[in-house]
């Protein structure tokens, strides 16, 4: 009732309803671009990468392998891949490397690798969501990592 009856008081003061006014485009996730995964004491720790265009997913894995100026001081990288090819599509990667993989499926190294890629997975879809991209990593030999998410190493 008192709803009413602002409402009737205030449309005979002149003010007059509006509809839905536009304010651009809804807010899509916690960062806006590519969040990078570094090794650090308690684990995987994501940082926004701000400043740099990402492309594709091998750009990711080469900046693994450098430092790009938004990484903290206090994580490091563990990657160390032999000749690689990236590729995505939909929710799944696959990293193929020229050598056997030098990690366990269960390290860190291999999280900061998986979690970086489904981050940049989801960038580069829209329609992907990170924690849905599995990715395999396999080499010519054969020999192969069952698919793993990002979530498989993540501290509970």
């Amino acid at each position: 009732m008192a709803v009413a009856a602002l409402g009737l008081a205030l449309t005979g003061c002149g003010v007059q309803p509006t509809g839905v006014i536009g304010a651009g485009e809804p807010a899509t996730g916690l960062t806006r671009g590519v969040r990078m995964y570094y090794a650090s004491a308690s684990g995987l720790r994501a940082v926004p990468l701000l400043n740099v265009e990402v492309k594709n997913l091998e750009t990711v894995v080469k900046l693994l392998h450098g430092e790009p100026p938004e990484r903290p001081d206090d994580v490091y990288t563990l990657v160390d891949l032999p000749g690689y090819n990236v590729s995505g599509k939909g929710n799944k990667v696959t990293v193929l490397l020229a050598d056997a993989y030098p990690q366990s499926q269960r390290d860190q190294a291999t999280g900061q690798l998986v979690c970086t890629l489904a981050s940049t997975q989801s960038v580069l879809d829209p329609k992907v969501r990170a924690e849905n991209v599995e990715v395999t990593i396999r080499s010519y030999e054969g020999i192969r990592l069952d698919p793993v998410k990002c979530s498989d190493f993540m501290n509970d």
